[in-house]
């Protein structure tokens, strides 16, 4: 009966969106590449290619990486920015065309849209409410895995999030700072507090219009 359970339980466990694992697999490759076999221990090239990682192998990777010291930061800030390349490379050929012709307010709403369904990929149960006002978004960032810790951390865990923002802006030709403002992993929030500051147009955009 056990066993039964168990195996009804790995079915039905949400599985974490490729995007996120391929992500940090990579972001690990390049900071950490002689530690990259220990961590494919759980992020197998197997659960990569047939997106079966679940939530117990991810937790087990999130929490050896908060062991490496600085490199947590570097790692996750990388992935971010892999993330937003791939699901921004994901969208039509058209679509990206489209979007970047638009003004820049339209174009931020457009990039805001993108990053939050980019929330939503990597995993179903994490979502970002997000508000746009006079150039700044608040980000009310709900479920991220990265901030599930039983010990709570002075420093914010969902760094990741903030590099993946910022990353699908700078595709839709618009620079932003993104900070986390608040994290969950503090205790002192059920969620997390994402704060983007949209510049305008970016470097490479606005030489192009020189």
């Amino acid at each position: 009966m056990r066993l039964e359970y168990c195996a009804m339980m790995s079915m039905t466990e949400p599985r974490i969106g490729r995007v996120l694992v391929a992500s940090l697999h990579q972001a690990i490759a390049d900071v950490l590449p002689s530690r990259l076999e220990f961590y494919e221990n759980w992020l197998s090239v197997s659960g990569l290619r047939e997106g079966t990682i679940g939530l117990a192998p991810l937790f087990a990777v999130l929490s050896f990486l908060r062991t490496e010291g600085a490199a947590y930061g570097q790692i996750t800030a990388r992935a971010g920015e892999y993330a937003a390349d791939w699901t921004v490379g994901d969208l039509s050929p058209f679509g990206r065309r489209f979007a970047r012709a638009l003004p820049a307010a339209w174009r931020t709403r457009a990039a805001l849209r993108t990053a939050r369904a980019l929330v939503r990929q990597t995993y179903p149960g994490s979502r970002a409410i997000m508000k746009l006002r006079r150039g700044t978004a608040s980000v009310d960032l709900r479920g991220s895995l990265f901030c599930e810790v039983r010990e709570t951390s002075i420093l914010p865990l969902c760094g990741f999030y903030a590099s993946a923002i910022a990353r699908v802006l700078h595709h839709f030709d618009l620079s932003a700072d993104a900070r986390v403002s608040e994290c969950r992993a503090s205790g002192e929030r059920k969620g997390c507090v994402l704060s983007v500051v949209v510049l305008g147009a970016s470097v490479d955009q606005s030489a192009a219009a020189a």
